[in-house]
């Protein structure tokens, strides 16, 4: 089960290789050798106002995640599809987590959702039963907007059960020790 552990590091490893070598693709770049996903990702930025030097950070943000979680799959400039939910960042700048392609309407955690925001402002919202790997970080808040009476299970890096929360019902958490998330 240490493996968990070196995805961390794995991904920490990979997002300060990408901080160090700098913006792989800039919000405005159309060059042929760069993804058409990755120029509409830029495009949806550059709509949200995003700078330049602020759309390439993001795009070194979700790399990060995808390099943490290789099924994650990017489905647009600041949210990406993960086994069991959805992970949306926090776009440079901006003092909430919000989905760049509709900036203006909150996150909303919907009913039958366990929604997280960890202490970097990143949101993981999970609305498929199962046993995930996760890679929140520092102190943030949870709505368990199950079912009535649906437990909600956190683990330690052995996997061993560090606590629970029967929904419906919201808390802040230390999520930096959380391994591995069960919704329900």
């Amino acid at each position: 089960m240490k493996r968990f552990s070196f995805r961390r590091s794995a991904g920490l490893i990979a997002a300060s290789a990408a901080l160090i070598a700098g913006p792989a693709l800039s919000a405005h770049a159309t060059t042929s050798a760069a993804p058409s996903g990755q120029q509409s990702y830029a495009a949806q930025a550059r709509a949200a106002g995003l700078t330049d030097q602020q759309a390439g950070e993001l795009q070194r943000q979700v790399d990060a995640v995808r390099a943490q979680e290789p099924q994650a799959r990017q489905t647009s400039a600041n949210t990406l599809a993960i086994p069991g939910g959805t992970v949306t960042l926090r776009a440079p700048g901006q003092t909430e987590t919000r989905g760049l392609t509709s900036p203006r309407t909150a996150l909303a955690c919907g009913n039958g959702h366990l929604c997280i925001t960890d202490g970097r402002g990143v949101n993981y919202d999970y609305y498929r039963c199962g046993y995930y790997d996760f890679n929140g970080v520092g102190d943030g808040t949870f709505n368990n907007n199950q079912t009535s009476g649906t437990r909600a299970r956190f683990y330690n890096s052995d996997g061993s059960e560090r606590w629970s929360h029967v929904a419906k019902g919201t808390g802040t958490a230390s999520w930096t020790p959380v391994f591995h998330i069960r919704p329900c």
